[in-house]
């Protein structure tokens, strides 16, 4: 469930001293990019002990070497979306660099059909959600600061949709190797449920509905929102409690925040 948000505020708000009085903008808040503001976020859950192992993200997130890094600084693990053009290194067996720096989208095609393998992640309400995948260990070739050899090895999660032309979807996590792929491909679809709960908090609570112009108003709408969402989800557990059986490391429930 949704625990925390942060309002985005472009330039054209935080540099306009006029918009910041009339929205009782705070003095000190400058202007953040939205990767910048989720590790806020992350900072905030950990330093209030929040539950979770893995962050999970689109590629508004994912693309940003800074969020990954600092992801991994605190001590989690990640399943983040990229673009198709994100350049990677291919590693072979023993982990080194092998050819140019190659878009991962461009990796796919040249990987083939053959490569790709079905896997089901959960049954949804019109059936079986599966979809073909290929697996490769690679590293990120981006200039961060850091030497090529001391970058982490990943997982490239490469997705071919049925009817497709070619691949579309990629994910770079740092989920442990001992993991089966099934079990990486569960995990890293766990993020629809980011997804459902914005249909559910805007078409049931009116998320989207705060028409004011105060930045204390939007927080206090927003907080009113959460606290509606969380009773709705306790009333959930409460009437369908979960299996009583134990979870355990292939239950992405139990990974997955």
């Amino acid at each position: 469930m949704p625990i925390d948000f942060a309002l985005y505020m472009p330039k054209s708000w935080t540099e306009d001293a006029d918009r910041r009085e009339k929205a009782k903008v705070p003095a000190d808040l400058v202007f953040k990019t939205k990767p910048e503001l989720a590790l806020e976020l992350i900072a905030r859950a950990i330093e209030d002990k929040i539950p979770g192992e893995i962050v999970l993200v689109d590629s508004a997130y994912g693309n940003s070497s800074e969020f990954r890094n600092t992801v991994r600084a605190h001590g989690l693990d990640f399943g983040v979306a990229i673009q198709a053009s994100t350049k990677i290194w291919p590693l072979d067996k023993m982990g080194r660099r092998r050819g140019d720096p190659i878009g991962a989208q461009d990796l796919g095609v040249k990987l083939g059909r053959r490569a790709f393998r079905r896997l089901t992640w959960r049954i949804g309400t019109n059936g079986k959600l599966s979809s073909r995948f290929a697996f490769r260990r690679v590293k990120v070739a981006h200039d961060d600061g850091t030497e090529a050899k001391d970058r982490e090895p990943l997982w490239l999660v490469i997705e071919w949709p049925e009817g497709e032309g070619k691949p579309t979807k990629f994910v770079l996590t740092t989920l442990p190797r001992r993991l089966t792929k099934k079990a990486i491909v569960r995990i890293i679809m766990e993020r629809w449920r980011t997804e459902r709960a914005y249909e559910e908090l805007k078409g049931e609570l009116g998320l989207d509905h705060f028409e004011g112009r105060s930045f204390p108003g939007w927080h206090h709408h927003i907080s009113v929102v959460l606290c509606c969402y969380a009773f709705i989800v306790s009333e959930r557990v409460r009437l369908f409690p979960p299996p009583a059986r134990r979870q355990t490391a292939g239950r992405t429930i139990s990974l997955a925040a």
